[in-house]
Protein backbone atom coordinates (compact mmCIF):
# COMPACT_ATOMS: atom_id res chain seq x y z
CA UNK A 1 0.00 0.00 0.00
CA UNK A 2 1.36 3.43 -0.90
CA UNK A 3 2.40 5.84 1.86
CA UNK A 4 0.41 8.50 0.01
CA UNK A 5 -2.90 7.08 1.14
CA UNK A 6 -3.71 8.43 4.58
CA UNK A 7 -6.58 7.74 6.93
CA UNK A 8 -8.51 10.82 5.79
CA UNK A 9 -12.31 10.61 5.76
CA UNK A 10 -13.54 10.50 2.14
CA UNK A 11 -15.66 13.39 0.85
CA UNK A 12 -19.38 13.13 1.60
CA UNK A 13 -20.18 12.66 -2.10
CA UNK A 14 -18.12 9.48 -2.26
CA UNK A 15 -19.93 8.02 0.72
CA UNK A 16 -23.31 8.83 -0.83
CA UNK A 17 -22.21 7.33 -4.16
CA UNK A 18 -21.22 4.08 -2.44
CA UNK A 19 -24.63 3.94 -0.75
CA UNK A 20 -26.23 4.41 -4.18
CA UNK A 21 -24.15 1.55 -5.62
CA UNK A 22 -25.00 -0.75 -2.74
CA UNK A 23 -28.74 -0.05 -2.58
CA UNK A 24 -29.77 0.79 -6.13
CA UNK A 25 -27.30 -1.23 -8.17
CA UNK A 26 -26.96 -4.05 -5.63
CA UNK A 27 -23.23 -4.50 -6.24
CA UNK A 28 -21.26 -7.13 -4.35
CA UNK A 29 -19.27 -6.19 -1.22
CA UNK A 30 -16.00 -6.85 -3.08
CA UNK A 31 -16.96 -4.46 -5.90
CA UNK A 32 -18.05 -1.79 -3.41
CA UNK A 33 -14.74 -2.14 -1.56
CA UNK A 34 -12.85 -1.65 -4.85
CA UNK A 35 -14.85 1.50 -5.69
CA UNK A 36 -14.27 2.86 -2.20
CA UNK A 37 -10.54 2.19 -2.34
CA UNK A 38 -10.06 3.74 -5.80
CA UNK A 39 -12.16 6.85 -5.16
CA UNK A 40 -10.60 7.43 -1.78
CA UNK A 41 -7.14 7.30 -3.36
CA UNK A 42 -8.29 9.81 -6.00
CA UNK A 43 -9.65 12.24 -3.40
CA UNK A 44 -6.48 11.91 -1.29
CA UNK A 45 -4.37 12.82 -4.33
CA UNK A 46 -6.61 15.82 -5.01
CA UNK A 47 -6.21 17.02 -1.43
CA UNK A 48 -2.43 16.70 -1.67
CA UNK A 49 -2.10 18.45 -5.03
CA UNK A 50 -4.43 21.35 -4.22
CA UNK A 51 -3.02 21.94 -0.76
CA UNK A 52 -4.53 24.45 1.64
CA UNK A 53 -6.64 26.26 -0.97
CA UNK A 54 -8.77 23.13 -1.30
CA UNK A 55 -10.73 21.93 -4.30
CA UNK A 56 -14.25 21.34 -5.55
CA UNK A 57 -15.65 18.59 -7.77
CA UNK A 58 -17.02 21.25 -10.13
CA UNK A 59 -13.63 22.84 -10.75
CA UNK A 60 -11.90 19.64 -11.90
CA UNK A 61 -11.21 19.35 -15.61
CA UNK A 62 -10.23 16.64 -18.05
CA UNK A 63 -6.62 17.79 -17.52
CA UNK A 64 -6.95 17.21 -13.75
CA UNK A 65 -8.01 13.60 -14.28
CA UNK A 66 -5.32 13.03 -16.90
CA UNK A 67 -2.78 14.32 -14.38
CA UNK A 68 -4.02 11.74 -11.92
CA UNK A 69 -3.62 8.99 -14.53
CA UNK A 70 -0.05 10.21 -15.14
CA UNK A 71 0.56 10.13 -11.38
CA UNK A 72 -0.56 6.48 -11.25
CA UNK A 73 1.70 5.66 -14.19
CA UNK A 74 4.70 7.23 -12.45
CA UNK A 75 3.92 5.10 -9.39
CA UNK A 76 4.33 2.05 -11.59
CA UNK A 77 0.73 0.83 -11.60
CA UNK A 78 -0.18 -1.62 -14.34
CA UNK A 79 -2.37 -0.35 -17.19
CA UNK A 80 -5.19 -2.62 -16.07
CA UNK A 81 -5.14 -1.11 -12.56
CA UNK A 82 -5.11 2.42 -13.98
CA UNK A 83 -8.04 1.57 -16.25
CA UNK A 84 -9.97 0.24 -13.24
CA UNK A 85 -9.36 3.43 -11.26
CA UNK A 86 -10.44 5.57 -14.21
CA UNK A 87 -13.60 3.49 -14.53
CA UNK A 88 -14.41 4.22 -10.87
CA UNK A 89 -13.87 7.97 -11.38
CA UNK A 90 -16.04 7.91 -14.52
CA UNK A 91 -18.88 6.12 -12.74
CA UNK A 92 -18.65 8.56 -9.82
CA UNK A 93 -18.79 11.63 -12.08
CA UNK A 94 -21.59 10.14 -14.17
CA UNK A 95 -23.65 9.75 -10.99
CA UNK A 96 -22.84 13.29 -9.79
CA UNK A 97 -23.74 14.73 -13.19
CA UNK A 98 -27.08 12.87 -13.30
CA UNK A 99 -27.75 14.05 -9.75
CA UNK A 100 -26.89 17.63 -10.79
CA UNK A 101 -24.07 17.89 -8.26
CA UNK A 102 -21.67 18.96 -11.02
CA UNK A 103 -22.37 20.95 -14.17
CA UNK A 104 -20.18 18.88 -16.49
CA UNK A 105 -18.57 15.43 -16.44
CA UNK A 106 -14.83 15.92 -17.15
CA UNK A 107 -14.09 12.18 -16.84
CA UNK A 108 -16.21 11.44 -19.89
CA UNK A 109 -13.56 12.71 -22.29
CA UNK A 110 -10.59 10.92 -20.70
CA UNK A 111 -9.47 7.86 -22.67
CA UNK A 112 -8.54 4.58 -20.98
CA UNK A 113 -5.04 3.12 -21.32
CA UNK A 114 -4.81 0.67 -24.20
CA UNK A 115 -4.75 -2.77 -22.60
CA UNK A 116 -2.89 -5.73 -24.09
CA UNK A 117 -5.32 -8.45 -25.13
CA UNK A 118 -4.07 -11.55 -23.36
CA UNK A 119 -5.32 -15.03 -24.09
CA UNK A 120 -6.63 -16.75 -20.95
CA UNK A 121 -5.03 -19.96 -19.70
CA UNK A 122 -7.21 -22.99 -20.32
CA UNK A 123 -7.11 -26.78 -20.39
CA UNK A 124 -7.04 -28.68 -23.65
CA UNK A 125 -9.51 -31.55 -23.90
CA UNK A 126 -6.97 -34.20 -22.95
CA UNK A 127 -5.98 -32.21 -19.86
CA UNK A 128 -9.64 -31.78 -18.94
CA UNK A 129 -10.21 -35.54 -19.23
CA UNK A 130 -7.14 -36.25 -17.08
CA UNK A 131 -8.25 -33.73 -14.46
CA UNK A 132 -11.81 -35.04 -14.23
CA UNK A 133 -10.66 -38.66 -14.08
CA UNK A 134 -8.25 -37.79 -11.27
CA UNK A 135 -11.02 -36.07 -9.28
CA UNK A 136 -13.39 -38.98 -9.93
CA UNK A 137 -10.83 -41.45 -8.62
CA UNK A 138 -10.33 -39.37 -5.47
CA UNK A 139 -14.10 -39.18 -4.91
CA UNK A 140 -14.25 -42.99 -4.78
CA UNK A 141 -12.79 -42.66 -1.28
CA UNK A 142 -16.29 -41.37 -0.32
CA UNK A 143 -14.66 -38.69 1.86
CA UNK A 144 -16.90 -35.61 2.11
CA UNK A 145 -14.29 -33.19 0.74
CA UNK A 146 -13.35 -35.39 -2.22
CA UNK A 147 -16.99 -35.95 -3.22
CA UNK A 148 -17.71 -32.22 -2.84
CA UNK A 149 -14.61 -31.21 -4.82
CA UNK A 150 -15.60 -33.46 -7.71
CA UNK A 151 -19.09 -31.88 -7.74
CA UNK A 152 -17.57 -28.37 -7.77
CA UNK A 153 -15.13 -29.28 -10.52
CA UNK A 154 -17.82 -30.86 -12.69
CA UNK A 155 -20.05 -27.82 -12.20
CA UNK A 156 -17.27 -25.36 -13.07
CA UNK A 157 -16.45 -27.23 -16.28
CA UNK A 158 -20.02 -28.18 -17.16
CA UNK A 159 -21.55 -24.72 -16.78
CA UNK A 160 -18.70 -22.19 -16.98
CA UNK A 161 -19.44 -20.55 -13.62
CA UNK A 162 -17.40 -17.88 -11.90
CA UNK A 163 -16.13 -18.77 -8.44
CA UNK A 164 -18.49 -16.30 -6.76
CA UNK A 165 -21.43 -17.75 -8.71
CA UNK A 166 -20.65 -21.30 -7.62
CA UNK A 167 -20.27 -20.26 -3.97
CA UNK A 168 -23.58 -18.40 -4.09
CA UNK A 169 -25.71 -21.32 -5.28
CA UNK A 170 -28.46 -22.32 -2.83
CA UNK A 171 -30.48 -25.52 -2.80
CA UNK A 172 -33.47 -23.74 -4.36
CA UNK A 173 -31.31 -22.76 -7.35
CA UNK A 174 -30.61 -26.37 -8.33
CA UNK A 175 -32.96 -28.34 -10.55
CA UNK A 176 -31.35 -31.71 -11.09
CA UNK A 177 -34.43 -33.12 -12.83
CA UNK A 178 -34.36 -30.48 -15.56
CA UNK A 179 -30.55 -30.34 -15.30
CA UNK A 180 -30.21 -26.61 -14.83
CA UNK A 181 -29.03 -24.17 -12.19
CA UNK A 182 -29.85 -20.53 -11.49
CA UNK A 183 -26.81 -18.37 -10.79
CA UNK A 184 -26.31 -14.74 -9.82
CA UNK A 185 -23.55 -13.11 -11.83
CA UNK A 186 -22.00 -9.66 -11.87
CA UNK A 187 -24.39 -6.95 -10.76
CA UNK A 188 -26.49 -9.74 -9.19
CA UNK A 189 -27.97 -10.50 -12.61
CA UNK A 190 -29.59 -13.93 -12.67
CA UNK A 191 -29.29 -16.44 -15.48
CA UNK A 192 -30.15 -20.10 -15.99
CA UNK A 193 -27.39 -22.42 -17.18
CA UNK A 194 -27.55 -26.12 -18.09
CA UNK A 195 -25.94 -28.97 -16.18
CA UNK A 196 -24.26 -31.85 -17.98
CA UNK A 197 -24.94 -35.49 -17.10
CA UNK A 198 -21.63 -35.88 -15.28
CA UNK A 199 -22.23 -32.74 -13.22
CA UNK A 200 -25.75 -33.90 -12.36
CA UNK A 201 -24.48 -37.27 -11.15
CA UNK A 202 -21.64 -35.72 -9.13
CA UNK A 203 -24.07 -33.28 -7.51
CA UNK A 204 -26.52 -36.04 -6.57
CA UNK A 205 -23.73 -37.99 -4.89
CA UNK A 206 -22.49 -34.88 -3.11
CA UNK A 207 -25.93 -33.85 -1.82
CA UNK A 208 -26.22 -37.21 -0.07
CA UNK A 209 -22.92 -36.48 1.68
CA UNK A 210 -24.04 -32.92 2.43
CA UNK A 211 -27.22 -34.11 4.15
CA UNK A 212 -25.23 -36.64 6.17
CA UNK A 213 -22.78 -33.95 7.27
CA UNK A 214 -25.55 -31.61 8.44
CA UNK A 215 -27.24 -34.46 10.30
CA UNK A 216 -23.94 -35.31 11.98
CA UNK A 217 -23.33 -31.68 12.95
CA UNK A 218 -26.72 -31.31 14.57
CA UNK A 219 -29.41 -30.93 11.94
CA UNK A 220 -31.27 -27.64 12.37
CA UNK A 221 -28.43 -25.74 13.98
CA UNK A 222 -26.01 -26.58 11.18
CA UNK A 223 -28.72 -25.96 8.60
CA UNK A 224 -29.21 -22.41 9.85
CA UNK A 225 -25.47 -21.89 9.69
CA UNK A 226 -25.35 -23.10 6.08
CA UNK A 227 -28.37 -20.93 5.11
CA UNK A 228 -29.30 -23.33 2.35
CA UNK A 229 -25.92 -23.16 0.62
CA UNK A 230 -25.18 -26.05 -1.71
CA UNK A 231 -21.42 -26.17 -1.18
CA UNK A 232 -20.36 -26.42 2.45
CA UNK A 233 -17.19 -26.53 4.46
CA UNK A 234 -16.68 -29.51 6.72
CA UNK A 235 -18.05 -27.36 9.57
CA UNK A 236 -21.39 -26.95 7.81
CA UNK A 237 -21.09 -23.33 6.67
CA UNK A 238 -20.99 -21.99 3.13
CA UNK A 239 -17.59 -22.80 1.68
CA UNK A 240 -15.17 -19.84 1.42
CA UNK A 241 -13.67 -18.58 -1.83
CA UNK A 242 -10.20 -19.44 -0.54
CA UNK A 243 -11.25 -23.03 0.18
CA UNK A 244 -12.71 -23.42 -3.33
CA UNK A 245 -9.52 -22.05 -4.88
CA UNK A 246 -7.33 -24.31 -2.76
CA UNK A 247 -9.36 -27.40 -3.68
CA UNK A 248 -9.39 -26.64 -7.41
CA UNK A 249 -5.71 -25.69 -7.64
CA UNK A 250 -4.79 -28.89 -5.83
CA UNK A 251 -6.72 -30.86 -8.46
CA UNK A 252 -5.31 -28.79 -11.32
CA UNK A 253 -1.78 -29.66 -10.18
CA UNK A 254 -2.57 -33.24 -11.21
CA UNK A 255 -2.72 -32.14 -14.85
CA UNK A 256 1.05 -31.70 -14.79
CA UNK A 257 1.15 -28.28 -16.42
CA UNK A 258 -0.90 -26.43 -13.84
CA UNK A 259 1.54 -23.62 -13.07
CA UNK A 260 -0.49 -21.10 -15.10
CA UNK A 261 -3.89 -22.65 -14.41
CA UNK A 262 -6.31 -21.23 -11.86
CA UNK A 263 -9.90 -21.86 -10.85
CA UNK A 264 -10.93 -19.32 -13.52
CA UNK A 265 -9.15 -21.49 -16.13
CA UNK A 266 -12.05 -23.95 -15.79
CA UNK A 267 -14.46 -21.25 -17.01
CA UNK A 268 -12.09 -20.42 -19.87
CA UNK A 269 -11.86 -24.12 -20.76
CA UNK A 270 -15.66 -24.41 -20.83
CA UNK A 271 -15.96 -21.50 -23.26
CA UNK A 272 -12.99 -22.48 -25.42
CA UNK A 273 -14.22 -26.04 -25.92
CA UNK A 274 -17.68 -24.79 -26.87
CA UNK A 275 -16.27 -22.35 -29.44
CA UNK A 276 -13.91 -25.01 -30.79
CA UNK A 277 -16.91 -27.27 -31.35
CA UNK A 278 -18.70 -24.58 -33.35
CA UNK A 279 -21.04 -23.15 -30.71
CA UNK A 280 -22.69 -19.85 -31.61
CA UNK A 281 -20.81 -16.97 -29.97
CA UNK A 282 -24.05 -15.30 -28.83
CA UNK A 283 -25.07 -18.51 -27.06
CA UNK A 284 -21.66 -18.71 -25.35
CA UNK A 285 -22.07 -15.07 -24.31
CA UNK A 286 -25.40 -15.89 -22.69
CA UNK A 287 -24.04 -18.97 -20.95
CA UNK A 288 -21.11 -17.01 -19.51
CA UNK A 289 -23.25 -14.04 -18.49
CA UNK A 290 -21.13 -11.53 -20.41
CA UNK A 291 -22.74 -8.11 -20.82
CA UNK A 292 -20.93 -7.50 -24.11
CA UNK A 293 -20.18 -9.83 -27.02
CA UNK A 294 -16.71 -8.24 -27.26
CA UNK A 295 -15.77 -9.93 -23.98
CA UNK A 296 -16.78 -13.31 -25.37
CA UNK A 297 -14.84 -12.77 -28.60
CA UNK A 298 -11.58 -13.49 -26.77
CA UNK A 299 -12.43 -17.17 -27.20
CA UNK A 300 -12.40 -16.90 -30.97
CA UNK A 301 -8.81 -15.61 -30.65
CA UNK A 302 -8.00 -18.54 -28.38
CA UNK A 303 -9.30 -20.97 -30.99
CA UNK A 304 -7.37 -19.28 -33.79
CA UNK A 305 -4.15 -19.33 -31.77
CA UNK A 306 -4.65 -23.03 -31.06
CA UNK A 307 -5.13 -23.73 -34.78
CA UNK A 308 -2.00 -21.73 -35.62
CA UNK A 309 -0.02 -23.81 -33.14
CA UNK A 310 -1.28 -27.05 -34.71
CA UNK A 311 -0.49 -25.68 -38.17
CA UNK A 312 3.08 -24.71 -37.23
CA UNK A 313 3.70 -28.10 -35.67
CA UNK A 314 2.20 -30.18 -38.48
CA UNK A 315 2.65 -28.37 -41.81
CA UNK A 316 5.95 -29.04 -43.61
CA UNK A 317 6.21 -25.45 -44.89
CA UNK A 318 4.76 -23.61 -41.89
Amino acid sequence: MSDEREDVPPPTEIGEFLVHLGKERDLSPNTLAAYSRDLREFSTWLAQTHGERGWDWNELSRTSIRSYMAHLTRRGLAKRSIARQLSAVRSFYRWMHRDERVEVNPARAVGSPRLPRTLPAYLDKQQADTLLQHATTRAQSLEFSDVRNLAMLELFYSSGLRLSELRGIDLGDLDLVSQQVKVRGKGRKERIVPLGDHAQRALRNYLVKRDALLHQLGGNKAGRLARGAVFLSERGGRISARAVQHAMVKLLDAVGEGADLTTHSLRHSFATHLVDAGADLRAVQELLGHASISTTQIYTHTSVERLKKVYRQAHPRA
